[in-house]
């Protein structure tokens, strides 16, 4: 048997070591130890092998403009709305592309290699929503971009939203989006999500709102959302984005929402980075955090991802595309120290949404694409403790990025400074 790759010691998520063999861009064999030839060898030294990392929630239009045509002063999430609401008119076609682009390149060295983009549909001109579809066609090679038609300024706020939603899944937009929290009463919010609820429905989409994303307790969305989704029989292709509400609301009424979102089949979806810089902003102290629960909505069975949502654009001025990134403050935010904790991290940036995503062929098994990521690391805590050097991304069976290990000037062999794993409690606790 011969192989285009065949990757040699590698260790999977689960802690098993194997070699794996790659040809025609899929994965044909994964074992123990593979007695073949290949056109590339590659030895991952005893390193921790992932599928790719996948980002359920990013704004690709809105990328890499920080400071475009100001910066947000406040740091709030109105103030970030307003100033998109400025630049919409000031966007050129080929510079969103270009910086979209440029923001793709850096996704690839992060082993980054799908992504869901909510395009925001208000501009009459979907001068965004062109510049992504376009963008879109490019990488495809290299990433699987996932785009969500967007009604920033509110679905019925916005007096043209409802109609530029529609031209945008004409032209190809894969995903319907809301924002019901931004729209002028409750019940307006409500009517939001029923609509894009029956449109996802009657085109056989997937559905992912900005839900909730407030600190107002009595923002209660997602309730209606979970409804519609059950209402609608549009359980697993739904998505709740945020849902910063949950964060404030009392533990009474969480303890009867979380299982309603998980008898629907509704995703979460929180989105570390973001939803700690902007929650909160009008409190003193104590200061909340304004996560949503993770640990609660995992624990009662819901599917939940992290998201990294923005990089350097009107609400966040920082970012880099690591998913490792956003694990890692998910896991500080969240509280989430127990070891099966902190590996199940790992899974919020991979596995869980490339199952929101519906990505087909995504996984480490034989017949699955041979998309992965070697890391400069020995297991799941480590790669997201040290943020693990990417050293190789491989799509489809072709190494497309590569970085040299991080190395001391000293050349001392082996990780950096290490708690012996025997040290470690059980793996399940």
């Amino acid at each position: 048997m011969s192989f285009d790759l065949l990757l040699r010691n590698a260790v999977l998520p689960d802690g098993r070591t194997v070699d794996i063999g790659c040809t025609g861009g899929k994965i044909a064999a994964l074992d123990r130890s593979i007695a073949a030839e290949a056109g590339r060898v590659i030895d991952a030294g005893g390193h921790l092998v992932t599928p790719p990392f996948v980002d359920v929630h990013f704004h690709m239009d809105a990328t890499l403009s920080l400071g475009l045509p100001r910066m947000n002063q406040s740091g709030t999430l109105l103030e970030g709305i307003a100033l998109w609401g400025e630049l919409k008119p000031l966007l050129i076609h080929e510079a969103v592309i270009k910086r979209a682009l440029r923001y793709c390149d850096l996704a690839v060295s992060q082993g980054l290699l799908a992504i869901r983009s909510h395009v925001d549909v208000c501009d009459d001109r979907l001068l965004a929503v062109e510049a992504l579809l376009e963008v879109k066609e490019r990488i495809k090679d290299y990433i699987d971009l996932q785009l969500v038609a967007f009604p920033q300024d509110g679905y019925y706020r916005s007096p043209t939203a409802a109609a530029n939603l529609q031209r945008a899944l004409d032209m190809g937009v894969d995903v319907v989006g809301g924002i019901p929290h931004f729209e002028r009463t409750m019940a307006d919010g409500a009517a939001s999500l029923k609509a894009v609820c029956e449109i996802a429905a009657a085109r056989g989409l997937r559905v992912d709102i900005h839900c909730d994303e407030s600190d107002d307790p009595m923002s209660r969305h997602i309730e209606a959302l979970a409804y519609e989704t059950q209402r609608l029989g549009l359980g697993g292709r739904v998505a709740g984005s945020h849902l910063t509400s949950m964060h404030s609301m009392d533990n009474y009424y969480a303890s009867k929402l979380i299982p309603l979102i998980a008898e629907a089949g509704v995703h979460a979806i929180a989105n570390p980075l973001i939803n700690i810089t902007l929650q909160g902003r009008h409190d003193t102290y104590p200061k909340r955090r304004g996560m949503t629960r993770v640990p609660e909505l995992r624990a009662a069975g819901v599917n939940v991802a992290f998201g990294h949502d923005c990089v350097m654009d009107p609400w966040y001025s920082l970012g880099s595309g690591d998913m490792l990134d956003v694990a890692h403050m998910a896991l500080h935010v969240g509280q989430m120290t127990s070891r099966e904790a902190m590996r199940w991290c790992l899974e919020a940036v991979t596995v869980n949404p490339a199952r929101i995503m519906g990505l087909e062929g995504y996984g480490l098994e034989p017949g699955c694409n041979a998309d992965f990521v070697v890391l400069q690391a020995a297991d799941p805590i480590e790669a997201i403790r040290l943020k693990a050097t990417r050293l190789y991304v491989v799509r489809r069976g072709k190494v497309i990025a590569e970085t040299q290990p991080r190395r001391s000037r000293l050349a001392i062999e082996g990780r950096p400074a290490e708690v012996d794993p025997s040290t470690y409690a059980p793996r399940d606790a």
